[in-house]
C-alpha cells in the first residue's frame, strides 16, 4: 500500500508543480479580474465532475466491484464489466454533456448568479464553459480506465496521465493565445484538448496491460445497475469537498469582482498537499481494504487503515503548519507578477490560511470514506453529506459579508472538520475504524511539532524586513529556500526526539534500497 501510495502521490506531484506552473502563467497574464473570473468559473464544473469521479464516487462503486469480479471470476469476466459500464458512462456522459451546450446559459445563472449582473461577464463565462464542457466526457472515461489499472494495481501510468492536463493547458496559453480571441479562450481549449490526450494515453496504457477496453452497447445488466447504486449516492458522500467548494464559487460570484481569483489561486495551493497525500491515499487504500474484507481479515483491515492515517497525517499535519506560517511570501513569490499585484497575492494568502485551517480534514475524508465503500456501503456518507452542505451553505451565508474572499474558504474548513468527525465517530461505533492509543500518541506528537515549527517560522518572518520593491522576487526566493528547508529539518528533528521517526534507521533503509537499486 506504501509504494502505491508513493508512486499515485510522486506522479501526482509532479502534476501539482506543473499546474502551478500554469496557474502562475494565468495570474500573471489576466490578473485577479473579471476575465479570470469568467474563466474559474468555465472550469469549475467540468473539473468538479474530474474530481467526483476520478477521485471519488465512480471509483468508489467501480473498483471494488471491479477487483472481487477479478479476483473470483477472472479477467474475462471483468473486462466485460468493465465494457459494459464503460458503454453506459458513455452515452450518459455524452447525453448530458448536449444538454449542457444547450442550456449553459441557465447552469451559469445557477453557479455563477453574481455574474448576472454583469452582462459581459456572464457571456463571456457561457462561451468559455461551452468551450470546456466536453472535457468532462473525456474525464469522466479517462476515470473508468484509470479504475481498471488501478484494479490491477497498475497505478503509475493511471496517475501519471493526468500530468497531461498541465502540460496541454501550458502549451496552449504559450503558442495558442496569439491565434485566439484571449488567453482565457486558448486556456478553455487546452482543457478540452488535455481531455483527449489523456484519455488515449490510458487506453494506450491498458492495451499494453494486456486489458484492452472497447466499449459495448449501453444495457442496464445487473453488475452495471450495481455501479450505479452505489455510485449515484457516493456522488454527494465522497464528493462533499468538491460539493462545498462549487458553493464557495456560488458565494464568491455575489462577492466583489476578482474573488473568485483571489479563492482560487488561494484553493490552487491548498490541492497541492491535499491531492498529492489524500487521493493517493484513497486510492490505493480502497483496493486493499477490499482485498483484506474479501479475504474476512478484518485485523488486517484495521491495520490497514491506522496505517494510512499515520502516513498522510505525519506530512498533511507540518503542510498546514507551514501554509499558515508562509502563506504570504509564498503567495506573493508565485503569483505577484504581471496583472496579479502584490496587494491581490497577500489577499489570495488571507483565503490560503482560512483553507489550510481544514487541510487534516480534507485528507482523512479521503481516508475515511473508503471504510464505507470496500464494505459496499454508500449510504452513510450520503446521510452525512447532506448535513455536511447544509452547514457549509449556512456557513457560508453567516460569513461572506463580515469576511469576504476568506469568509467561504473558511465555512469549507470548519464543514470538512464537521464531516471528518461524524465519519469517524461512525466508523468507531461499528467497529470499522480502530484508531489505537500507539496512532493517538504519534498523531498528538506530530501536531506539536508541526506546532513548534509554525511558531519559528512565523518568529522568523517577523524578525525579518519587508521584501524590497526592486528584486522581491529573488529576495523571497531566498527566503522560501531557506526557511521551507529548515522547518522541514526542524519537523523531522522533533519527530526523532519524541520518538515517531527513527532518523538513523530511516536513512540506513533508504542507503540499503538505493544499493539494491545500484546492484
Amino acid at each position: 500500500m506504501l509504494k502505491g501510495l508513493l508512486t499515485v502521490g510522486g506522479w501526482t506531484m509532479l502534476s501539482r508543480i506543473l499546474g502551478l506552473v500554469r496557474d502562475q502563467l494565468l495570474a500573471a497574464m489576466m490578473g485577479a479580474g473579471p476575465m479570470q473570473d469568467a474563466y474559474q468559473v468555465a472550469c469549475r464544473l467540468p473539473n468538479m465532475f474530474r474530481r467526483l469521479f476520478g477521485e471519488g464516487a465512480f471509483n468508489a462503486a467501480f473498483v471494488p466491484l471491479f477487483t472481487a469480479t477479478l479476483t473470483t471470476g477472472g479477467e474475462e469476466e471483468a473486462r466485460k464489466l468493465a465494457r459494459e459500464v464503460f458503454g453506459v458512462l458513455l452515452t450518459w456522459l455524452i447525453g448530458l454533456c448536449v444538454l449542457g451546450e444547450i442550456f449553459m446559459p441557465g447552469v451559469l445563472r445557477v453557479i455563477a448568479p453574481g455574474f448576472a449582473e454583469d452582462g459581459n461577464r456572464h457571456a463571456l463565462a457561457v462561451t468559455l464553459s461551452r468551450i470546456t464542457f466536453p472535457y468532462l466526457v473525456l474525464i469522466c472515461a479517462a476515470a473508468l480506465v484509470s479504475g481498471v489499472l488501478n484494479g490491477l494495481h497498475h497505478f503509475g501510468m493511471a496517475a501519471a496521465a493526468y500530468l497531461a492536463f498541465n502540460v496541454v493547458g501550458i502549451t496552449a496559453i504559450l503558442f495558442a493565445t496569439p491565434y485566439m480571441t484571449s488567453v482565457a479562450h486558448a486556456a478553455a481549449w487546452g482543457v478540452t484538448l488535455s481531455g483527449v490526450v489523456q484519455l488515449g494515453l490510458l487506453m494506450w496504457a491498458v492495451r499494453r496491460a494486456g486489458f484492452p477496453l472497447s466499449p459495448l452497447p449501453p444495457r442496464l445488466t445487473p453488475e452495471v445497475r450495481m455501479v450505479i447504486r452505489r455510485m449515484v449516492p457516493g456522488l454527494i458522500g465522497s464528493g462533499v469537498t468538491q460539493i462545498n467548494l462549487t458553493i464557495d464559487t456560488i458565494i464568491a460570484t455575489l462577492l466583489p469582482a476578482g474573488s473568485v481569483s483571489l479563492m482560487y489561486f488561494a484553493d490552487r495551493l491548498n490541492q497541492l498537499p491535499l491531492g498529492v497525500l489524500g487521493a493517493a491515499a484513497g486510492t490505493t487504500l480502497l483496493p486493499v481494504l477490499t482485498r483484506h474484507l474479501a479475504a474476512e481479515d478484518h485485523e488486517a483491515a484495521h491495520a490497514a487503515q491506522n496505517r494510512a492515517m499515520d502516513y498522510v497525517l505525519l506530512l498533511t499535519l507540518p503542510a498546514m503548519a507551514g501554509l499558515l506560517a508562509l502563506a504570504g511570501p509564498i503567495m506573493t513569490f508565485l503569483f505577484a507578477h504581471g496583472s496579479f499585484t502584490v496587494e491581490d497575492a497577500l489577499l489570495s494568502a488571507q483565503s490560503l490560511r482560512a483553507y489550510a485551517i481544514g487541510l487534516p480534514a480534507f485528507v482523512l475524508i479521503k481516508v475515511l470514506s473508503p471504510a464505507f465503500f470496500a464494505r459496499g456501503d454508500t449510504v452513510t456518507p450520503v446521510r452525512v453529506g447532506f448535513l455536511v452542505l447544509l452547514v457549509n451553505l449556512i456557513l457560508n451565508l453567516l460569513l461572506m459579508k463580515p469576511l469576504a474572499h476568506v469568509g467561504p474558504p473558511l465555512a469549507s474548513s470548519l464543514a470538512a472538520l464537521l464531516n471528518t468527525t461524524i465519519l469517524s465517530l461512525l466508523l468507531i461505533r461499528r467497529d470499522a475504524l480502530r484508531p489505537d492509543a500507539a496512532l493517538a500518541g504519534r498523531v498528538a506528537l506530530m501536531a506539536i511539532s508541526s506546532v513548534i515549527m509554525a511558531l519559528g517560522l512565523y518568529g522568523l518572518n517577523a524578525m525579518l524586513p519587508a521584501p524590497p520593491t526592486s528584486g522581491r522576487t529573488l529576495w523571497l526566493a531566498m527566503l522560501l529556500a531557506i526557511e521551507v528547508p529548515a522547518g522541514s529539518v526542524v519537523y523531522l528533528l522533533l519527530l526523532h526526539a519524541f520518538g515517531v521517526l527513527d532518523l538513523a534507521n530511516a536513512l540506513e533503509g533508504a542507503k540499503r534500497r538505493l544499493n539494491r537499486r545500484r546492484g
